[in-house]
């Protein structure tokens, strides 16, 4: 008879569960800029919750930035125009699920994984939770091998090694774009991932289709957040694309994880920071920015039994002050940094990276003896002729003064041409050894 009695009891909890009038329900106290407080729900932080509208006609989610004692705030994930006081909250108890497959490859997604170039999602999708586990550092695997970029200045002068986490540091205009989409179209990766955080849409097209073409895009999952979109996203497109990257190195890919920007990731972030009421420090970035990002780059590298994660961020540099807060920051955590320098993108030069500024902390280790003793060689050859580059330009300098500078002086030009590379053109790594390692030796010859 107890059985009975608690089948029927279970039976009828199972219909309560599931009815909408049991569903936990909340109502909106203040709507405030981007962010909404709201009252009557026990909500945990980064938990979706449902907008609903009296009419029913305007609903929307959001995401739980804050909990207070009497309150919480959340963020929508659209515009909040037409929203008010009479709005009611829905709590799902759920956080955003990241969708994966092996068929994503030549998809664009966005922020959350939902596609946006007109086609379904693959029927063996999986929903996942973002990862932000730290990693036991006896779990990695030590980068001894090197990643062929194709691209000259940086293979010679600041290797890449496979599950390296470097910055490319610049500021608006000087090829950034062009560069990524040469690493994507050239690069020995088997996967790459690309995060394209807080762009203009024209910009998105543009790279998609004409930066990164039809061959990057076939084995590329690309990830858009464009500018207009709620913080929310631009700051979300991060984890989802690191996401999904760390679920395809677990099945043992070689990733390369591309995120354009991650500066408008830490923009993003001081947006839902300063909505939740945090307190600001330098320039106004609140301590939550500073304290998302390790966590996230951290996510690269290549693990015991896994495949690895390299990872390649650009830094957008404000008024190309190098010392600005998350250029700083970003320097101290990232294996190396590639700087693009204005000056020689007003010159033509392209991709205009300043060589003697930009380093890979393992070059040491990714280059060969002579490798390295040719590569500190023609730096030795470049800060010479920096040095002097003011009188020589204003016809201060005359020949014969230094015999090593008069042969540099000689040969820059062909140092200059061995490092501007085309959109379209490949360069196989040994090939440029043996060009630089000529040059070296013709300077080396006239200068004795």
């Amino acid at each position: 008879m107890s059985d009975s009695v608690n089948n029927i009891v279970n039976n009828i909890l199972k219909k309560l569960n599931t009815s909408s009038f049991l569903q936990y329900s909340g109502k909106v106290k203040e709507i405030k800029g981007v962010s909404i407080e709201a009252v009557g729900l026990n909500v945990s932080i980064g938990e979706i919750v449902e907008i609903i509208h009296p009419n029913k006609m305007n609903c929307m989610f959001a995401e739980v930035i804050s909990v207070g004692e009497q309150s919480f705030t959340i963020m929508p994930f659209g515009d909040i125009h037409g929203l008010n006081l009479e709005c009611k909250i829905i709590s799902s108890k759920k956080t955003i699920q990241i969708p994966v497959s092996l068929n994503l490859l030549g998809r664009v997604l966005d922020a959350l994984g939902n596609p946006i170039d007109g086609k379904s999602l693959p029927e063996n999708v999986e929903f996942i939770s973002k990862n932000l586990i730290p990693i036991n550092p006896l779990h990695r695997v030590p980068i001894t091998q090197k990643l062929n970029t194709g691209i000259k200045a940086i293979d010679l002068f600041t290797p890449i090694g496979i599950g390296q986490r470097i910055g490319i540091f610049a500021g608006s205009g000087v090829g950034k774009s062009t560069l990524l989409g040469m690493l994507c179209k050239y690069a020995t990766a088997d996967v790459i991932i690309v995060a394209l955080v807080g762009e203009r849409g024209r910009e998105v097209t543009d790279f998609i289709s004409s930066v990164l073409g039809e061959q990057g895009l076939k084995r590329s999952i690309i990830y858009v957040a464009t500018a207009e979109q709620p913080a929310v996203f631009r700051r979300f497109i991060a984890y989802t694309a690191t996401t999904v990257a760390d679920w395809y190195r677990a099945k043992g890919f070689n990733v390369l994880l591309v995120m354009d920007s991650i500066t408008r990731f830490a923009y993003a972030q001081r947006e839902i920071g300063l909505a939740a009421s945090e307190p600001t420090g330098l320039r106004g970035y609140p301590a939550s920015v500073f304290s998302q990002l390790p966590p996230l780059i951290e996510r690269g590298g290549a693990l015991l039994g896994q495949g690895s994660i390299t990872s390649i961020y650009t830094i957008l540099v404000e008024g190309d002050d190098y010392n600005e807060p998350i250029s700083d920051h970003m320097r101290s955590i990232l294996d190396g940094h590639i700087i693009l320098d204005r000056t020689l993108a007003d010159k033509g030069h392209f991709p205009a990276i300043n060589v003697l500024k930009s380093i890979s902390r393992l070059s040491s280790i990714l280059h060969t003896t002579e490798q390295k003793k040719l590569i500190a060689q023609l730096k030795k050859y470049l800060a010479l002729y920096n040095e002097y580059a003011d009188m020589i330009h204003l016809g201060a300098y005359q020949s014969g003064q230094n015999k090593l500078l008069d042969c540099i002086i000689q040969n820059k030009p062909e140092i200059d041409k061995t490092l501007i590379q085309l959109e379209s053109e490949h360069i196989k790594p040994d090939s440029i050894w043996i060009i630089i390692k000529n040059i070296a030796s013709k300077i080396d010859a006239l200068g004795e």
